[in-house]
């Protein structure tokens, strides 16, 4: 994450470099980041000589010819994706549905020696498995280059924060469900699902979707219920068709008491064709 940028991690030699210069060469992006955490920086700082021993460690024991040959069959899967990808315009529909403008590229990293299903860094930039087929790809970029829908200090996410609070099932599903899935807060509980009912609607679109019963039924012991009650108020709003501002889709939303647990839980219910009583926790996830 922190060397993400501006060739620093382009091979090993300018992790090194960037690790030893690293307040002119990764603070001042970092800081500027959404991911900036003081704390983290601490803690960078406190061990990057032991950083720098295991990059030095990996230089001597040749890792990047060890790489190459390992990886040299991703050449060719590059290729394919690069050729699959181009029959999917994925940032024209972020914009629309965000209102927000995008670099018009979107850089993807292979990983071999590690299989994410898909994680952003820094800029327009996530890493992913390789052996991802591109429908998948394609739906992990419709999603991570959505972080952070809003301003996550804002009047418009803060509204909905305040709505979200008193509804005992969110409320719920943020505190007692596995932390092992993340998500742990209702900030991050809201920033994530709103980015899931989006990008639903983008894979939608571009004729890559899932069932979205099926996907939040499945995904992390259910308990994405909130994005359920999202998606299902933003097809009512026909945003696919209209597009705009989602920050102030939700001001209006939260405004309108459409967060309100009686129309939310509602909403759900017919997305996650389950009963309203029912919608968390699901008995197959336990």
């Amino acid at each position: 994450m922190l060397f993400s940028t501006d060739g620093n991690d382009a091979d090993i030699g300018a992790l090194r470099v960037a690790l030893q210069n690293r307040e002119q060469a990764i603070l001042p992006r970092y800081r500027q980041s959404n991911y900036w955490s003081e704390s983290d920086w601490v803690w960078f700082n406190q061990n990057a000589s032991q950083l720098d021993q295991i990059f030095a460690a990996m230089e001597v024991a040749d890792f990047t010819g060890f790489r190459s040959e390992r990886t040299v069959h991703l050449q060719a899967r590059v290729a394919e994706i690069q050729q699959d990808l181009s029959r999917f315009d994925v940032i024209n529909w972020q914009e629309k549905l965000t209102g927000r403008r995008f670099d018009p590229v979107i850089e993807v990293v292979l990983l071999h020696f590690a299989k994410p299903h898909g994680i952003k860094v820094q800029g327009q930039t996530f890493l992913q498995s390789a052996d991802y087929d591109t429908p998948t790809t394609v739906r992990i970029a419709a999603h991570e280059m959505l972080h952070p829908p809003f301003d996550e200090k804002g009047p418009a996410a803060q509204a909905a924060l305040e709505v979200l609070r008193r509804d005992a099932l969110i409320m719920k599903i943020v505190t007692e469900h596995d932390p092992q899935w993340g998500y742990t807060t209702l900030e991050g509980m809201l920033n994530e699902d709103l980015v899931q009912a989006l990008d639903q609607l983008i894979s939608e679109a571009l004729g890559i979707g899932r069932n979205p019963a099926d996907r939040w039924r499945k995904a992390d012991d259910g308990i994405h219920v909130l994005a359920a009650g999202l998606y299902g108020l933003l097809r009512q709003d026909r945003w696919v068709e209209q597009g705009g501002s989602i920050e102030n889709w939700l001001t209006v939303a939260t405004q309108a008491g459409r967060l309100a647990p009686s129309v939310l839980h509602s909403i759900a219910s017919r997305v996650l064709e389950r009963p309203v009583d029912r919608l968390w926790p699901l008995e197959e996830a336990r």
